[in-house]
């Protein structure tokens, strides 16, 4: 017979440590964490800013925050869901929404620290590598660190489009264009890089939506109908959806707030449980019984228990 060694014996177990919560839940990424987080003894307690980019199935979230000791605190942020208040109807999740969410969530970050006058960003859109820091200010531009979570930096992914989004709009987060959709690395050892701008600027304004928008039109349109009808309801076609995303980014560039929902006037009386709006609209909302009704409740169902049992017994 084999000799077996017990590796996992008693010893091990008691020096075994457990993962923290949220690496065994696979949400965060503590080695890289640790790394953007991480300051010089003569920096402590200052805020290192981060620009966390994440995206769902249904939108892409941005967000501008530090970390302290309680946890992190957000600036500002800013979800694609908005951007129906600056003229996008749908499409919350590709290309084209990631860079108007990162231009909303730069503006609003740079509006309240008082920038926003300061730092106006790169105005006209045309896919070309910017950064903040090559312009001539008398103050600093505001410094982010690109946080991109477990998601993995292959070239053209949304979270690039988010990042030129926020640079666009007036942050300094370092980076290059070798991620961006357009870049070509060079063949042979030695040869320069190739970055198309103009392939770029095409992602940004929704070209490729457009492209498969007028392939479906011409080649299914029953497909096109179903894959398309929040467009065709809101009355979009292939034509204006250039002109949908610039009109969005000229909107956010004079309020990144956008514009304030109107306040409906309703009141509500309430009478036991049923609760009637002035708008004519009828609610049941249950209201909390107090300890004396609750024992009385259940002195009634322990009543009604033995009334039942001794009916059987009869």
């Amino acid at each position: 017979m084999a000799f077996v060694k017990i590796l996992k014996n008693t010893a091990y177990f008691k020096r075994f440590q457990v993962a923290r919560r949220r690496r065994r839940q696979g949400k965060t990424d503590f080695h890289a964490r640790r790394k953007m987080v991480r300051q010089d003894k003569n920096k402590f307690n200052n805020r290192k800013y981060r620009l966390c980019v994440r995206f769902t199935n249904k939108r892409c979230i941005c967000q501008v925050m530090y970390a302290t000791l309680k946890g992190d605190i957000v600036v500002s942020a800013a979800s694609s869901h908005e951007l129906a208040n600056f003229g996008i109807p749908m499409g919350y999740k590709n290309y084209a929404a990631a860079y108007a969410t990162g231009l909303l969530c730069a503006r609003r970050a740079l509006q309240k620290f008082g920038l926003d006058e300061k730092f106006k960003g790169k105005e006209e859109i045309d896919g070309e590598e910017y950064h903040v820091e090559d312009e001539e200010n008398e103050q600093r531009p505001f410094k982010c660190i690109l946080d991109v979570g477990l998601r993995r930096t292959v070239v053209g992914h949304r979270m690039w489009g988010a990042l030129k989004g926020a640079v666009d709009g007036g942050l300094h987060v370092p980076h290059s264009a070798k991620n961006f959709p357009g870049f070509k690395a060079a063949e042979e050892k030695g040869a320069e890089s190739e970055y198309d701008a103009e392939a770029h600027k095409d992602r940004i304004f929704g070209n490729h939506v457009k492209e498969y928008m007028e392939m479906l039109q011409e080649e299914d349109p029953t497909k096109y109908e179903a894959h398309f009808s929040k467009f065709i309801a809101a009355g979009i076609d292939a034509e204006k959806m250039e002109e949908m995303y610039t009109e969005a980014h000229e909107k956010i560039r004079e309020d990144p707030n956008g514009e304030a929902a109107e306040k409906k006037d309703i009141t509500h009386t309430r009478k036991g449980n049923n609760v009637t709006g002035s708008d004519g609209t009828e609610h049941i909302r249950s209201m909390k019984l107090t300890l004396k009704q609750r024992r009385v409740k259940v002195a009634a169902k322990i009543a009604a228990a033995q009334a039942k049992m001794m009916a059987d017994e009869d």
